[in-house]
């Protein structure tokens, strides 16, 4: 008998679902009753404190279509899992106990960076981990797309399109932001795709006089809007300067503004005299169903996991590269960020388009 654990881990996404059910649909057609899939309740703190549930096929029908996780998550940051929880347990070693009561031959994992890093720690203690790459980011290093991604896209690209005519109607200056902290792909593409004149990302730290020089530039051509794609993690080139530790006291001190879009909102209108109307889609670029194209890349990454636990290959994360589905060590996956290279022929060919990215 098979014994695979599986756990979904960090924020959620719209296709985790469609994922788990490719794990499984590939385990159950290739060992049919003779494997048993145990699912973690919360990610990692399920495996933490042994809150599981034993899965059964039905469980996995008809959620190919359904958002969020039917396990659940939670986020455990990376950097306190070797620090034991408020009685003293250690966390690492609880994980491990846990893994060996059951018997588990594998463990599936399917979360981001910190979700990564630790199934890589797991890998090194001993334990069997095969994972996959969750994120509406698609920022992990190793892969072209990651499971989520597109779906968010669809969503951010959409908040778009439905400011457009609002935008129009009134002749304002509108900002919509859009998720990211450090990484700007989600803004990029969605930016792109829903026809922004300037797109603001993490990646490239804009300078505020060259945003309102666009934006003036657009009304003396009779432009009567302007639509603004800001990633949360945008950064000015004045703040990009700054250590860590300096920026931190920075927002610490002078946090007066909800958030970067809204700091860039009054700035404009400073400068321009315009209105400025801010939107945050928020949380809604994580929900919903996923799109045919993440079910589809889900399907796809699912089944491929599967084989390499038929195969006992352990100690990867499936990976799509060049469109052809593939494995990458954990080992070199863990702590690495994939972000935007500002010198990519996607900036370049939106830069010809005109977009704007704050910085020249």
């Amino acid at each position: 008998m098979k014994r695979v654990g599986m756990l979904t881990s960090g924020g959620d996404c719209q296709a985790l679902n469609a994922t788990m059910r490719g794990v499984a649909k590939g385990l159950y057609n290739y060992y049919h009753d003779e494997v048993e899939i145990i699912g973690f309740e919360d990610g990692y703190r399920g495996l933490i404190y042994a809150d599981y549930r034993q899965m059964k096929p039905r469980d996995f029908s008809g959620i190919l279509t359904r958002g969020g996780t039917i396990l659940g998550t939670s986020r455990q940051p990376f950097k306190l899992m070797r620090t034991p929880d408020e009685n003293g347990l250690d966390k690492v070693e609880a994980m491990k106990q846990t893994y060996r009561k059951l018997k588990l031959d594998c463990l599936v994992v399917l979360g981001g960076n910190g979700s990564q890093k630790t199934a890589n720690l797991l890998r090194e203690e001993g334990l069997n981990v095969v994972s996959l790459p969750k994120t509406i980011d698609n920022d992990l290093w190793g892969t072209d797309m990651t499971f989520g991604f597109q779906s968010a896209v669809n969503i951010a690209t959409n908040a778009i399109d439905c400011i457009h005519t609002t935008a129009a109607s009134h002749g304002r200056v509108f900002i919509v932001e859009i998720m990211g902290h450090k990484v700007g792909w989600l803004t990029l593409y969605a930016g792109v795709a829903g026809g922004a004149d300037i797109i603001l990302l993490p990646e490239i730290p804009y300078d505020i006089d060259v945003v309102v020089k666009a934006l003036k530039a657009r009304q003396k051509k009779g432009k009567r809007f302007s639509i603004v794609a800001v990633a949360e993690g945008a950064i000015s080139k004045e703040d990009a300067k700054l250590t860590k530790k300096e920026l931190k006291e920075k927002k610490k001190s002078g946090l007066i503004y909800p958030s970067v879009a809204y700091e860039i909102g009054a700035k404009i209108t400073e400068q321009t005299g315009q209105e400025v109307r801010v939107t945050v889609p928020g949380h809604m670029q994580r929900g919903g169903e996923p799109c045919p194209y993440d079910r589809a890349l889900s399907s796809r990454m699912g089944a491929y996991a599967a084989v390499l636990i038929q195969k006992e290959e352990y100690g990867y994360m499936v990976a799509m590269k060049n469109n052809e589905l593939t494995k990458v060590p954990l080992e070199e996956v863990a702590g690495k960020l994939k972000t935007v290279d500002p010198k990519c022929p996607m900036i370049a060919e939106a830069r010809t388009l005109g977009i704007c990215f704050g910085d020249k």
